[in-house]
């Protein structure tokens, strides 16, 4: 890997029942997405607020990945709904902030969805090292700091 070539750092926030079980099957199956991603897995991603996005971003990483059950098939009812919502929101902030609204995305997957997700993180990683390096993430020294 050519070391002139940035590497975003990215976290994922996942829902423990779909996108948490679909990043292990992506392990089990040998599916294989960047390694500069790392996974939190939540509850719910319901229970996920907008200033963990935000505190996200301070601490150090390029992008935030929130990835939950599909719509309609939350194991708490709306938890992905409130999440869409407060990701969306967050998204909003993030603009009115000068940072660009991409570096954070929510995306749905099921249990099953192993490459789905693989291909969402790909895609993410890719989108975000077009951006560069976070004006924010720059001067941040704490969480990501282990990516390295």
């Amino acid at each position: 890997m050519n070391s002139d070539i940035f590497e975003p750092k990215i976290l994922a926030f996942c829902c423990h029942y779909c996108a948490y079980a679909s990043a292990d099957l992506a392990g089990s199956m040998r599916i294989q997405y960047p390694p500069n991603v790392r996974i939190i897995c939540t509850p719910c991603t319901g229970r996920l607020e907008v200033e963990y996005f935000i505190k996200a971003f301070e601490q150090g990483a390029d992008g935030v990945l929130v990835a939950g059950c599909l719509e309609g098939g939350c194991h708490f009812i709306k938890g992905n709904l409130c999440a869409k919502r407060r990701v969306n929101a967050a998204r909003e902030l993030l603009s009115e902030i000068g940072l660009e609204a991409e570096r954070l995305r929510m995306v749905n997957v099921s249990a099953a969805d192993a490459r789905p997700l693989a291909d969402y993180i790909i895609d993410m990683v890719q989108t975000v090292r077009k951006l560069g390096p976070s004006p924010i993430a720059a001067d941040a020294t704490s969480i990501m700091e282990n990516f390295s």
